[in-house]
């Protein structure tokens, strides 16, 4: 059984990632987890204080929650008629992530999808800013489904890789979990500027190998590329349906993602993206380790 989280704030784009996870995960057992979370006018003083306008404001929030939620699972029931399919609502007096860091931690909860704001010309934002606290924050494997993305089958997975990192089971298995759902091709790509791999990188490449054996997979290298222009390249080139990366803290993810101007990073978010944390994900699960 696979636990996934769907934010909701009842958007379209909410709805289409949601949309967009029901197709994903269609032939598996899965718990979705419906959450809105609802903040307050009042943030800094004592409720007590608060005038009887401001409490019925904060009353109607609640209420506007809870029926969203209510209508909202009424809405994927009418339209997703899958037995393999549960579902849960959480409505939450709350900031989001805070939220999404509780239940990661209390529950085992193995990804989140959410919609996110693509770019929109040279200066817009990569990530909304909602999306952005939760890659940085929530210790789980996240999948931002871009505004409008209509539902592809992803048989072509791009894994930008520098193999700087030991990759571990926590990391590996989301990958391989969505790559045998769907019989993907796994194109692990590795930019350069013409050096040879270290002995380390060459190890750590050897490992993926040795992770991906039974999952149909490409290694790739190009040279004399920065990153950013490689993913897109590639992508440009072939028929890319979902980008996969792990968040290793530190690593040029962070340096590469989490600008806020498009045009400091040449990428536009046109795929749906799934990024890994590198800490150890709490869930179940496992594969053999292959140390």
């Amino acid at each position: 059984m696979i636990n996934i989280v769907l934010p909701t704030d009842f958007s379209t784009i909410s709805w289409n990632a949601i949309k967009y996870a029901l197709n994903l995960f269609e032939d598996k057992p899965c718990v979705f987890h419906l959450i809105n979370t609802y903040t307050p006018i009042i943030h800094s003083i004592d409720y007590q204080l608060a005038s009887a306008s401001q409490l019925e404001h904060n009353t109607k929030a609640k209420e506007t929650s809870i029926n969203g939620l209510a209508n909202l699972l009424k809405r994927i029931k009418r339209k997703f008629k899958n037995p393999k399919h549960t579902f849960t609502t959480i409505s939450s007096f709350d900031l989001l992530t805070p939220k999404l860091e509780q239940l990661t931690k209390e529950e085992d909860i193995n990804y989140i999808v959410m919609g996110t704001k693509g770019a929109t010309g040279s200066l817009g934002v990569l990530f909304g800013s909602n999306t952005i606290h939760v890659l940085k924050k929530v210790k789980c494997p996240v999948i931002a489904i871009p505004e409008g993305f209509a539902y592809k089958k992803p048989i072509e997975l791009l894994f930008p890789s520098d193999y700087e990192l030991r990759f571990k089971n926590s990391h590996i298995q989301p990958i391989i979990e969505i790559a045998q759902m769907h019989h993907s091709n796994v194109n692990i790509l590795n930019a350069g500027f013409g050096y040879d791999l270290s002995a380390k990188q060459e190890a750590n490449k050897e490992r993926l190998e040795v992770y991906f054996n039974k999952i149909a997979h490409l290694f790739h290298r190009v040279h004399h590329q920065g990153v950013s222009e490689s993913i897109k390249n590639f992508q440009e080139k072939n028929r890319i349906n979902m980008l996969l990366m792990i968040n290793n803290k530190h690593s040029f993810f962070e340096n590469l993602f989490f600008k806020s101007i498009v045009n400091q990073i040449g990428l536009h978010l046109t795929i749906p993206f799934l990024v890994i944390p590198t800490f150890d994900i709490r869930h179940k699960r496992t594969l053999i380790d292959k140390t």
